[in-house]
């Protein structure tokens, strides 16, 4: 008799990255076909915390495809398409071209410059979030629901520059918009904290947890896979002012998260020296799925800018990275981490 296939859990950490999080949704969509691979959290931050909430709508509300069919009416709402090939007289163009040309278009240059002008509170009629319509549309008792993946998203206290992590207490619409709140297009989102017994101003998640992973740790599954989106490495030296302005944000965007994985690494350290006796602190393992190569030829513009060629792009580079994940270290997860902590660090 043939041995049944061994299933693993994984928890999920889908870092924001504004239209680029279309990269998740291709990673999303291939491990939801891998029926020996469980999700048993998800860590989202922006357009992480939209992938996530998608995703367990659609596993609550019925299956692995009822979840990619969530995911597939998300992105078609911000602007993908079934069919984004190129026509034929398009052939040759890259991500990198159209990106290039969204960043000199007149358009893209005036919203750039009136966004450090002015402030959205000067224009805040004409800055509504669009995202607010569609997100209102989630079925947020599945969201929230105690079945399935435990989910948590990550927003930025204005005031105190503190981490704040929805779970399914309190996830709702603003939680979600406040998790992609850029405060250089859009007003904080204010949200009631009963720990202050006050409304609170947020800001995106991002600048504080990218996504954050200590909320995973409690669960019985150690391994994390990381899906990033932000570039870890430029070999080029940005010299533009939107490129100098895309670098930062990537930087201060991967910050928070290299601060957890140190701080992993750290424990693991213990661990391994036995100067922390095994099982008295959580011995995590850290995986990552990532196309640096793609997101370098990619910058602000494709990000603030949805186009349905890019997002095809981008879930099929998300596909193909999970797909090869699955394939090279399946064997890895529950044993190992798949990563060199020390190298992302060195």
């Amino acid at each position: 008799m043939a041995k049944a296939p061994q299933t693993k859990s994984i928890n999920l950490a889908l870092q924001g990255g504004g239209a680029h999080g279309a990269f998740t949704w291709g990673v999303l969509d291939r491990l939801l076909e891998e029926e020996r691979l469980e999700i048993a959290g998800i860590s989202g931050t922006s357009a992480g915390a939209l992938n996530g909430a998608a995703m367990k709508s659609g596993l609550v509300a019925g299956d692995r495809q009822t979840a990619k069919d969530k995911l597939d009416w998300l992105w078609r709402e911000i602007g993908a398409v079934e069919h984004s090939a190129l026509p034929q007289w398009m052939v040759g163009v890259t991500p990198q071209s159209v990106s290039k040309a969204m960043e000199l278009s007149p358009a893209f240059i005036a919203v750039d410059m009136m966004s450090r002008l002015s402030t959205p509170y000067q224009f805040a009629a004409l800055t509504p979030n669009p995202l607010e319509r569609i997100v209102a549309e989630f079925a947020f008792d599945r969201v929230c629901a105690i079945e399935g993946p435990e989910l948590f998203i990550c927003a930025t206290n204005v005031r105190t520059g503190k981490i704040r992590i929805f779970d399914h207490k309190d996830i709702d619409t603003s939680a979600i918009i406040a998790s992609g709140c850029l405060p250089t297009l859009f007003k904080a989102v204010e949200i009631y904290d009963p720990k202050t017994g006050r409304d609170e101003a947020y800001w995106d998640g991002g600048y504080m947890g990218n996504p954050a992973l200590f909320p995973l740790f409690p669960n019985d599954t150690h391994d994390i896979v990381i899906v990033n989106i932000n570039p870890l490495h430029r070999e080029e030296i940005p010299k533009t002012p939107q490129d100098i302005q895309n670098r930062i944000n990537e930087i201060s965007f991967n910050g928070s998260l290299f601060r957890e994985l140190r701080a992993v690494q750290f424990v693991r350290d213990l661990i391994a020296s036995g100067a922390v006796k095994r099982g008295t602190m959580e011995d995590v393992m850290v995986h990552m799925i990532a196309d640096d190569p793609l997101m370098n030829q990619l910058s602000v513009a494709t990000k603030m800018v949805p186009t349905p060629y890019v997002l095809g792009e981008l879930k099929a580079a998300g596909r193909k990275a999970a797909h090869v994940f699955l394939r090279d270290h399946w064997k890895d997860l529950g044993a190992r981490s798949s990563i060199n902590l020390r190298d992302m660090f060195s």
